[in-house]
């Protein structure tokens, strides 16, 4: 019978070494929580004493404590020549009062000798005093053997030696660490046998992500007798990251046959991973496996015909399985099955085929151009719904100026719009020009269409597409919005940015005019 293997997340405080990376008290809490209710068994929240956020964690934590995880506090063993019960940053671990105590040593004779600059039988004897001290405090222990896999290559009796002093003094699991992670997947395993052949032991991997193979390398320690893996949410922490726990947990899950999560928390790994974007005030990345938005995003003609008759004919599974979802994207690759596969998916219908390429062209014309429509379905569907004969917009900008003072903190910005046979003229302040575009149209539009009590703009991005054209280049300009429910992307392009902005605005409130005109005659049915 194969070995339960389960998952310890540190993206509280390995994961937090990554550049720009910081949450607050109330953030760090929120994600241990996110964690328990995934069914994730080990959360590390930090190194007591470090530093007083990490502290605070602690105490939060302790008064209000998770329901399912086990809470670990991280620290160091003894320092060279100090009795285990006297070092205060032992203490400081300990006083934590977790039931998990993390502690790394060192497991590499090399960086004993050159970086402690101690002996080999003092630092044996430093993880020895430290982990018996927190036995004998009643803590679960679980040794971190740090450069394990460095120090193996260079004297493996050593690095093994390590491992057997930590299991003897009583560490419940000892991790083995890619500290530097530059060992190749064949590495770690053979080094995990050679930990493992002694015979029933827990072991954990714990893999950084330098040569891009942290999830590789941990999943072959698994194949090789590791029955634990440390890593973070997205693959966060110091340099190029750390093993991505979400991406270890689906692949040991769904395809090597090893559950580590409750089979009904494993649809929950794209919130999961788009809680910690949001908390870090960050963009997903959407080439993530697994949870990433472009993960089953299917754009060339071939592929999308394949999807459109097959699901399963470009996917390695159901995207569904792990919270996420099949999508089209229409592009200048797109041919008339990826754009009737895109109209599907938005609930669109069927075009006639006259109408159709027509859309298929203009979609191509417009790409030509700069615009990008990959991830602005609203702005798509209005593309398609302004295709359509007898459409009507709900409203039309037609016109706006924006001043600016060069010794004045606001900007200016006056709109002109149409509602109907109404035309309305506003003007607004702002502290910036598309800040004031924003509240001057808003303010025309307010009156007209209830719906905009509850739009916000979400995020608003620019990206420059020709940039060998200077300040003449052309921008794209994203905008996500949402009413509290429902969320939607539009685009704008041009070389002048404040058109651009003013497209992509003006997209996403006509979508929340038109959207929010559908809901009513859905609910007067």
């Amino acid at each position: 019978m194969r070995a339960e293997v389960v998952l310890y997340d540190t993206t509280l405080r390995d994961g937090m070494q990554g550049f720009g990376l910081q949450l607050t008290v109330d953030q760090k809490v929120r994600i241990a929580r996110r964690l328990d209710a995934l069914g994730v068994p080990y959360v590390e929240g930090g190194w007591p004493g470090a530093n007083p956020r990490d502290t605070a964690v602690f105490e939060a934590l302790a008064r209000q404590p998770l329901a399912r995880a086990r809470l670990a506090a991280f620290g160091a063993t003894r320092r060279a020549n100090v009795a285990a019960a006297e070092d205060l940053g032992l203490a400081a671990t300990l006083a934590a009062g977790t039931p998990v105590v993390t502690l790394v040593g060192k497991a590499s004779r090399w960086q004993v000798e050159a970086v402690l600059r101690t002996t080999p039988a003092e630092n044996l004897a430093m993880i020895g005093d430290s982990v018996a001290h927190a036995v004998g405090r009643g803590h679960e222990v679980i040794f971190d053997a740090e450069h394990f896999f460095d120090g193996f290559a260079h004297d493996p009796g050593y690095a093994l030696a390590t491992v057997e002093r930590a299991l003897t003094a009583g560490a419940r699991w000892v991790v083995l660490c890619d500290t530097n992670g530059g060992r190749l997947p064949a590495e770690v395993a053979r080094a995990t046998a050679a930990a493992a052949a002694p015979g029933p032991r827990q072991l954990g991997i714990h893999c950084h992500n330098d040569i891009g193979l942290a999830v590789a390398a941990s999943l072959a320690a698994v194949e090789a007798g590791a029955q634990m893996v440390q890593g973070t949410i997205n693959g966060c922490g110091e340099r190029c990251g750390n093993a991505d726990l979400l991406v270890v947990a689906a692949t040991l899950q769904l395809k090597m046959g090893r559950p580590v999560l409750p089979p009904e928390r494993l649809s929950e790994l794209v919130p999961v991973s788009r809680l910690l974007d949001t908390l870090l005030d960050r963009s997903p990345d959407p080439h993530r496996p697994y949870v990433g938005g472009a993960a089953f995003l299917h754009k060339a003609g071939l592929h999308a015909q394949g999807v459109a008759r097959e699901a399963m004919a470009y996917q390695h599974l159901e995207p569904e399985r792990v919270g996420n979802r099949t999508r089209t994207v229409v592009s200048d690759l797109s041919g008339r099955a990826s754009i009737a596969g895109k109209l599907r998916e938005l609930g669109l219908g069927e075009l006639d085929p006259l109408t159709q390429g027509r859309l298929v062209e203009r979609l191509k014309a417009l790409e030509v151009q700069g615009w990008a429509f990959e991830d602005a379905d609203a702005s798509f569907e209005l593309l398609v719904r302004r295709t359509l004969e007898g459409d009507v917009a709900p409203f039309a900008l037609e016109g706006f100026t924006v001043l600016a003072h060069r010794d004045q903190v606001t900007v200016q910005a006056t709109v002109k719009v149409r509602v109907g046979d109404a035309e309305v003229h506003t003007a607004a302040d702002g502290n910036g020009p598309v800040a004031a575009l924003d509240a001057a149209l808003r303010k025309a539009l307010a009156a007209h269409f209830p719906v905009f009590g509850r739009v916000q703009l979400a995020d608003y991005r620019v990206r420059v597409i020709d940039g060998d054209r200077g300040t003449g280049a052309t921008v794209r300009v994203g905008i996500d919005s949402t009413d509290g429910q429902d969320h939607w992307t539009t685009v704008g392009c041009s070389s002048n940015i404040l058109e651009a902005s003013a497209l992509a605005l003006t997209d996403s409130y006509e979508y929340a005019v038109r959207r929010d005109a559908l809901n009513r005659s859905l609910q007067s049915a």
